[in-house]
């Protein structure tokens, strides 16, 4: 079945172009667009699309759009689409819960992997920011170790499951490779995030890279 995906950004042009693009592509069918951020949150309430591909020129409409989309399409993904790469912006949108960030310079190709990568329940980051952000996650690490505040230790389990998660791993794929039931990964899960004090999966990603739990190329 191909992925479901609803188009908000500003610009009617790019819309189109980017809508053209999409349905070239088997995998991808474009069930609505708008070029209002709020507007989208009501439109994915009423289709249920697989991705929301959602435009943060409008940053203030477009942050209380992800808010909105969390309560009201909680089964929508969101790709945060911008032409802003300043750490600041991508933090922000990661910190209210989008769970891929892509910069509108990107390629064809990594635009594709990035949808793909969402929907299969995995975390995108696009490949010109990520250095910024594991920086971003080394300077908190560096602060939080002159400051003496270490975590509690995870279990083996816990670390393992951190791993496969931070790789992109899908709760369903993390259960049946080591043999578990989803509701249980999903109880680490919240144990591991309860432990670290991280509540997202952006957040678990960075403090895996920077304890050097994966490698950026793992």
């Amino acid at each position: 079945m191909p992925c479901r995906i609803l188009l908000a950004d500003h610009s009617p042009l790019f819309r189109a172009g980017l809508r053209a693009l999409l349905e070239q592509k088997k995998d991808f069918v474009v069930v609505g667009d708008t070029g209002d951020a709020m507007s989208a949150v009501s439109l994915a309430e009423k289709l249920k699309p697989d991705i929301v591909v959602l435009d943060m020129s409008g940053e203030l409409d477009s942050q209380q759009a992800l808010q909105e989309l969390f309560i009201r399409a909680p089964a929508s993904r969101v790709l945060m689409f911008s032409s802003r790469s300043e750490l600041e912006h991508v933090m922000s949108c990661l910190q209210l819960g989008a769970h891929g960030f892509l910069l509108k310079n990107a390629t064809v190709t990594e635009l594709e992997q990035a949808l793909q990568t969402l929907r299969g329940g995995g975390q995108y980051l696009s490949s010109a920011v990520l250095p910024m952000v594991i920086g971003q996650a080394l300077k908190h690490s560096r602060k939080r170790v002159a400051n003496q505040v270490q975590p509690p230790p995870l279990t083996t389990r816990q670390l393992e499951i951190l791993r496969l998660i931070a790789r992109g791993e899908t709760t369903r794929s993390i259960a049946d490779g080591l043999g578990l039931s989803i509701k249980t990964v999903e109880a680490h899960r919240s144990q591991i995030m309860h432990r670290l004090q991280i509540h997202d999966v952006p957040g678990l990603v960075l403090f895996a890279v920077r304890e050097g739990i994966i490698r950026l190329n793992d």
